[in-house]
């Protein structure tokens, strides 16, 4: 298991979108917010994803990743004093996501941009992803 200390509060750094919740008797979002991390370090960049999250989404207790985005996972972290357990998937559908899931409060899907995408670029990824 791998050890990480808690995330700071401060959002400074972090490249996070998350989109709007729709209107009541839109559809649900398939994709929940939009994440372009500095480094391909699995390790080092979800603690402070985990600790910038909306507080609404709860205790993120389990992650699933595209294992050709990220350089390597323990199958499980240590964040903020809390277990997480980490999942590795291939699956051609979602190449550029992550899936965080919260028991009892939900399931949310974030695109990944990656970490050597150009400025201008990622953020044109990211306001894209978030359109309505």
């Amino acid at each position: 298991m791998s050890i990480v200390p808690p995330a700071h509060s401060s959002r400074t750094g972090l490249r996070l979108r998350i989109a709007a919740q729709p209107p009541n008797g839109r559809p649900a979002r398939r994709i929940h917010g939009v994440w372009w991390p500095r480094t391909s370090d699995l390790t080092a960049e979800l603690p402070k994803l985990l600790g910038e999250l909306p507080h609404a989404w709860g205790q993120i207790t389990s992650v699933t990743v595209n294992g050709t985005t990220w350089s390597t996972a323990p199958g499980r972290m240590l964040v903020a004093n809390q277990v997480v357990r980490l999942h590795r998937t291939d699956a051609p559908q979602a190449p550029h996501t992550i899936c965080l899931l919260a028991p009892g409060r939900g399931r949310w899907s974030l695109l990944v941009v990656a970490p050597d995408t150009t400025e201008p670029e990622a953020g044109h990824l990211m306001n894209g992803a978030l359109r309505d």
